[in-house]
């Protein structure tokens, strides 16, 4: 299982499938609500909306009403760019290693960097 660039609460862009003109998600931009490491997934708001048809049912807290319900659905990371908080556009995601030094004790952390500004993210 490979270690995924991009973490929930970012802002990303979706770069395939059909063209909003045609119907689609691509070209959309929406913040990542849940990654799925294991399946290599993450769910966009406002991406991938699909609609789920619910019976009427009855449980022990109440009744339920039935309907249409529209939500989300996770889209594979592949299809979604992160983007750059500096200028909004997708761009690739590197990595900078930077010691810092807490408490007396130095220690290297990662930090995500735009590829296309260099920005941190």
């Amino acid at each position: 299982m490979a270690k995924l660039k991009i973490k929930k609460g970012d802002l990303v862009q979706v770069i395939a499938g059909a063209r909003q003109s045609r119907g689609g998600d691509r070209g959309k931009q929406g913040k990542v609500l849940e990654v799925y490491p294991e399946r290599n997934r993450v769910l966009v708001e406002g991406v991938n909306r699909v609609s789920k048809h619910r019976k009427p049912s009855q449980t022990a807290s109440g009744v339920t009403a039935g309907g249409i319900e529209i939500h989300e659905a996770p889209i594979h990371v592949s299809n979604v760019m992160l983007v750059d908080p500096k200028d909004n556009k997708p761009t690739r995601v590197g990595y900078r290693e930077e010691t810092v030094e807490r408490d007396g004790r130095s220690r290297t952390v990662r930090v995500r960097v735009s590829r296309r500004t260099g920005e941190d993210i």
